[in-house]
C-alpha cells in the first residue's frame, strides 16, 4: 500500500494543525452560543481532516438512525484517525459527546474544542474517577447529546478487539437509550497505531441496527457487553476482522 512521501506527510501534518488551531477556536466561540453549535463546527473538522489526508468515507447504514433519537454510540478503536472518521461520518444532528482520554484535553485548539462541544475526559489511570464520569456522561445527555464510547478504550495493535470496559454500558441502561453498534474498517491500515505514516485508502463506517436497553438491569451487563460485542465484531467487516484468540471469553474491564 502505497504511503505518502516525507514531504507530503509534512504538510499533511502542518494543515490539519492549521485546520484544527482555526477550526478548534471556531467551536470555543460557537459553544458561548450551545453546545449544539459546537458539535456542528466539530463535524466539519472531521470533514476537514479526511479530506486533507485524502482519505474517503463509506456510511453504511445510516437507515437505522431515527431522526430525533438519540443513543450510546459504541464503536471498535483502531486508530487516531477514528475520531475525525466518526465526525464527519455521522450526523451533526446526534450531537456527539466523545467519552475520550483525559491527555488530549490538554492540547491547544482540539482540547478546548472537546470542551466546548461537551466532551468527556476519561482519567484512565485514575479509576477512582469513574463515578464522577459515569455522572457528567448521564448530565450530557440530559442536556441532550448522543454519548460515544470506544468501549475498548485503547487502540487495538494487531486487529482484535480487545476486552470491552463496562462504563458504556452503565450509562446505556441508567439512561435507557438504545445502543447503537457501528464498525470501522480501515483506519488501522491507514494511519497504525503508534505510527506517523499516513497510507491513504477507503474508510467503511457500518451503522448497526440499535440494541434496546429498556428493561435491561445490571444483572444483565455482560450479556449486554457480548451481543454488542458481537455486532461491532461483524460490522467491521471481513478485511477489518481478525478473529479472537481461542478461549478469550471478553470479560468486562475497566470503569
Amino acid at each position: 500500500m502505497a504511503r505518502l512521501g516525507p514531504i507530503r506527510t509534512s504538510a499533511v501534518k502542518i494543515s490539519v494543525g492549521l485546520v484544527t488551531a482555526v477550526l478548534g477556536s471556531a467551536a470555543v466561540i460557537a459553544g458561548l452560543v450551545s453546545q449544539r453549535a459546537a458539535a456542528r463546527v466539530t463535524h466539519l473538522w472531521g470533514v476537514a481532516c479526511l479530506r486533507i489526508t485524502g482519505v474517503p468515507v463509506v456510511v453504511e447504514g445510516l437507515g437505522h438512525l431515527a431522526e430525533g433519537q438519540r443513543y450510546v454510540i459504541m464503536a471498535n478503536h483502531e486508530s487516531s484517525l477514528d475520531i475525525p472518521v466518526l465526525l464527519a461520518a455521522l450526523p451533526p444532528s446526534l450531537e456527539l459527546r466523545f467519552l475520550a482520554k483525559k491527555s488530549l484535553f490538554g492540547i491547544p485548539f482540539l482540547g478546548w474544542a472537546m470542551t466546548s462541544a461537551g466532551f468527556i475526559p476519561v482519567d484512565r489511570e485514575d479509576r477512582s474517577t469513574a463515578a464522577a464520569t459515569l455522572k457528567q456522561t448521564l448530565d450530557e445527555v440530559k442536556r441532550g447529546g448522543s454519548p460515544l464510547v470506544f468501549p475498548e478504550e485503547t487502540w487495538t495493535t494487531d486487529g482484535r478487539l480487545l476486552r470491552f470496559a463496562r462504563g458504556g454500558f452503565l450509562v446505556a441502561i441508567k439512561s435507557g437509550l438504545e445502543i447503537l453498534p457501528v464498525g470501522l474498517e480501515g483506519p488501522r491500515m491507514v494511519l497504525p497505531p503508534g505510527e506517523g505514516v499516513i497510507r491513504p485508502r477507503r474508510v467503511a463506517v457500518r451503522i448497526g441496527e440499535p440494541i434496546a436497553t429498556a428493561g435491561v438491569g445490571v444483572s444483565r451487563l455482560r450479556e449486554l457487553m457480548r451481543s454488542t460485542r458481537c455486532e461491532i465484531d461483524r460490522l467491521r467487516g471481513p478485511k477489518g476482522h481478525v478473529t479472537d484468540a481461542e478461549g478469550d471469553d471478553s470479560r468486562p474491564a475497566g470503569w
